[in-house]
């Protein structure tokens, strides 16, 4: 975080630029955090073997496109230096602007490509990019309409950590209004719509205990998210153990969208594996990305919310309904919520299992909003950073690498923290997130 300050001369005002202390601080732990890394991407070019094989297709295309041998070290060591140049740059104090963000994204896809070397220069079995590509859009989905969720609800001024709570009463929703329809004859495609609908009525619902709290009985905003994500757990256990676990043949039986493969497009060499072959929620996520930040950026609805976001009490003397826009955003943040939900289920999972299906996804999506700086673009950016490490952590269990995998598998709730306790001070939220708002006249 910097200020600018003006400094009178004899033609021109000079502006300078003084850093603040919370903003140093956070710069030289970014450094440092990098600066680290790069020395553990060192450590991995000296173990790993001198080449790797990357396949740019799976044993089952059609179009076998050729296989890539990488000298492991040299480029392990090239990416570990690119690293470590980028964790130089954020501890230089002055630099122009957009420097140290350049450097941030050339850091990223150094670590990111320096793990999938190194997978490959470690096991005979060639690392197959296409399905780590394809897999990662697939763990990216819940992601993807948790950012959009957590985005329209806090670019309006209200804190939402309740995405956890309302994936989870999403999940649950679909899963059971699923077997519902299958159980009284409906056919497999209008199951999967009233799931979809069931589970865009949860998240709207938990949103809407969201909005009523915050809104009109002014609790406060990270209470009331977690209550609503203990209500949803509490909730699902009690419903799923007096209900579904009862009758497991009329409410538990639950069968994941199919794959579908876009015609013509799904069959382009290499593309057509990895984004034309999904299943129709990782689709909607996709779609749903440029929707919300044309809403929020290219209309006027969209110029409301953000106004009652950074300052309502402006946007209520031009006439703005403060109270009423926000609810909007997060009743329309609860359906998108509902949509990630209906993944852990319908959308790719199968029946409900009251064993903490959503695994922490939605606390993931909100450090990708914060990582994202509020922006759907950007956090969706995040959301696939974050998808492509858990996918990593899939794709080397078959590889037999010398690391467990399961250090892999945590790497995104590592990333969760660092997000929420180290880069929060680099990013400004929205001005009025968080705050209450009581209209005066």
């Amino acid at each position: 975080m910097s200020t600018d300050i003006i400094v009178p001369g004899a033609d021109a005002p000079e502006r300078k630029v003084v850093e603040s202390p919370e903003g140093r601080s956070t710069r030289i732990a970014a450094g440092i955090l990098l600066a680290l890394l790069g020395l553990l991407l060192v450590v991995m070019a000296f173990t790993a073997n001198p080449t790797g094989n990357i396949a740019l297709s799976d044993a089952f295309a059609d179009v076998q496109l050729p296989t890539i041998e990488v000298p492991g070290p040299p480029v392990l060591l090239f990416l570990a230096l690119l690293t470590l140049a980028s964790g130089a740059v954020f501890l230089i104090g002055r630099l122009p602007k957009g420097c140290r963000t350049a450097a941030g994204v050339i850091a990223g896809f150094s670590i990111l490509a320096g793990f999938v070397v190194w997978a490959a220069a470690s096991s005979a079995v060639p690392f197959t990019l296409t399905s780590q590509l394809n897999l990662t859009l697939a763990y990216s989905t819940p992601l993807l309409f948790g950012v959009l969720a957590g985005v329209l609800s806090e670019r309006a001024g209200v804190v939402n950590i309740a995405i956890e709570g309302q994936f989870l009463a999403a999940a649950f929703a679909a899963s059971v209004m699923f077997s519902i329809t299958q159980s009284l004859g409906f056919s497999v495609t209008q199951s999967f719509l009233a799931a979809l609908a069931a589970a865009a009525v949860a998240g709207l619902l938990m949103g809407a205990v969201l909005a009523l709290f915050t809104l009109k009985y002014l609790v406060d905003h990270v209470i009331v998210g977690v209550v609503v994500n203990l209500l949803a757990t509490g909730l699902t256990g009690f419903v799923f153990q007096q209900l579904v676990a009862r009758d497991l043949k009329t409410f538990g039986v639950v069968s994941p969208m199919p794959v579908f493969a876009v015609p013509a497009l799904s069959e382009i060499p290499f593309i057509g594996p990895i984004l034309f072959t999904q299943r129709p929620l990782t689709f909607m996520a996709l779609l749903a990305v440029p929707l919300v930040w044309f809403l929020l950026h290219r209309t006027k609805w969209g110029l409301r919310v953000r106004a009652v976001g950074e300052h309502p009490r402006a946007a209520d003397t031009v006439g703005i309904k403060v109270i009423s826009t926000k609810t909007q955003a997060v009743l329309l943040g609860g359906i998108f919520a509902g949509l990630g939900g209906a993944y852990f289920t319908v959308g790719f999972v199968g029946a409900f299992q009251d064993n903490n299906i959503t695994a922490g996804n939605g606390f993931i999506a909100l450090a990708a909003v914060i990582m994202g700086r509020w922006h759907p673009v950007l956090g969706a950016g995040m959301a696939l950073f974050f998808g492509f490490t858990r996918a990593l952590a899939q794709s080397i269990k078959l590889m037999n690498l010398p690391i467990p995998s399961e250090f892999i598998e945590m790497l995104p709730y590592v990333a969760t923290i660092i997000a929420v306790a180290g880069l929060v001070g680099r990013v400004r939220p929205p001005a009025a997130d968080g705050a209450h708002f009581v209209k005066t006249h």
